[in-house]
């Protein structure tokens, strides 16, 4: 089964992301998508596994396989976490809402280490970046702020909210330049600090629900074992119109 095909015939769940998501968007924002495939089950049978992502078929596409987008989640990876919760939702079938209903399983205090973590290496990026040429790269720099933020709020409510409302005019002030980066380091120094103190009153749980989310991966795969896919040829001789088990 072609790449293109498994995000076409198989997608769970599909969203925006970027500017758009993070109420950011300006008139040459481009449209980030986002999305979960499943692929069927009976294409693990055989020696050559389904990709665990894809990139496109639409420009600006990309789409993780369910057991790959779920580990990546239970690590607290951010780029995962806020796919989860996009407030732009363009698709999302039964396994799909079945998932989103799962997004607070994937919550832990270890958010506070993965997004700091990945913030950091963004600021001394950064901090390269001003150092060879002189200025830092504006557009980056406004993001890193807004995932201080995030990481900051959602450690103070347990809750991921991407949109970033009123602070959406300062950000873009960063975006455009017109805050002098003595400030800006300021602003991220704060935020770290904040998200540093948020953590020590948190009420997210030490641990992600790893056995939630096993468990709702364990049955979609059996239900989906249990389905043919007769338009696929490498799967007609090893899951028959009858399906798996049945006699």
């Amino acid at each position: 089964m072609r790449p293109e095909t498994l995000v076409r015939d198989h997608t769970i769940y599909a969203c925006v992301m970027g500017s758009r998501a993070f109420g950011l968007a300006t008139a040459g924002s481009d449209t980030d998508r986002r999305g979960v495939f499943l692929a069927p089950t009976a294409l693990f049978w055989r020696f050559e596994k389904p990709p665990t992502h894809v990139e496109g078929p639409l420009p600006e596409q990309f789409g993780w396989e369910l057991e790959r987008f779920c580990e990546l989640a239970l690590r607290a990876n951010p780029n995962i976490l806020e796919c989860l919760h996009s407030p732009l939702v363009e698709y999302a079938d039964t396994t799909g809402h079945e998932l989103l209903a799962l997004r607070e399983a994937f919550l832990s205090r270890q958010v506070y280490e993965t997004f700091t973590r990945y913030a950091l290496g963004q600021r001394r990026k950064l901090e390269a970046g001003l150092r060879a040429h002189g200025t830092p790269r504006w557009k980056h720099a406004m993001h890193l702020l807004r995932l201080l933020g995030s990481a900051r709020d959602v450690l103070r409510t347990g809750r991921m909210t991407l949109d970033v409302g009123d602070a959406r005019a300062s950000l873009l002030e960063v975006q455009h330049g017109e805050v002098p980066w003595p400030e800006v380091e300021a602003r991220m120094t704060r935020l770290a600090a904040e998200a540093e103190e948020a953590l020590h009153r948190t009420p997210l749980p030490a641990e992600p629900d790893r056995r939630r989310v096993e468990d709702f991966l364990v049955r979609v795969r059996r239900a989906s074992a249990l389905q043919p896919y007769a338009d696929d040829e490498g799967v007609q001789g090893v899951v028959d119109a009858r399906g798996v088990g049945q006699r």
